[in-house]
């Protein structure tokens, strides 16, 4: 039996959290000084800094009933890119449905630094606009 890249674990261990809305679990797999960068012109885009602003950034995420599913992933020793399903299911508004894949840089068994590569991001940010207001 094969074993499974650490960076994986990782990157799998954040998704369950994140699927649990387990901030704590969460916490426990980000680096201190997180940067996780969120592209668009919407609300909720812009780089996040430190663990307090990406648990902010969830916790936002969780008001538009977003959800992630994951696909498949890519491993080394210093980062992990994912591609995965993102879904919104809310009444009175067009629900988001776009793929989307994060580069991961992992450092030292932490989450260091987190890009995100959206499929559309028109779409992405007209949903956060309606969601959420405009910027």
């Amino acid at each position: 039996m094969q074993q499974q890249h650490p960076n994986l674990d990782l990157i799998h261990d954040f998704f369950t959290a994140y699927g649990n809305n387990d901030p704590l679990g969460i916490e426990k797999v980000l680096d201190e000084n997180i940067k996780w960068h969120i592209p668009g012109e919407h609300p909720l885009s812009g780089t996040k800094r430190g663990i307090e602003e990406v648990l902010e950034y969830f916790k936002q995420l969780g008001k538009g009933a977003f959800k992630a599913e994951p696909i498949i992933m890519g491993v080394n020793d210093t980062h992990v890119i994912d591609c995965h399903r993102n879904w919104s299911n809310l009444k009175n508004v067009e629900n988001l449905d776009n793929m989307s894949c994060l580069l991961w840089r992992i450092e030292n068994n932490k989450i260091k630094e987190v890009h995100n590569f959206p499929e559309n991001q028109k779409i992405v940010d007209v949903f956060f606009k309606e969601v959420y207001g405009e910027i």
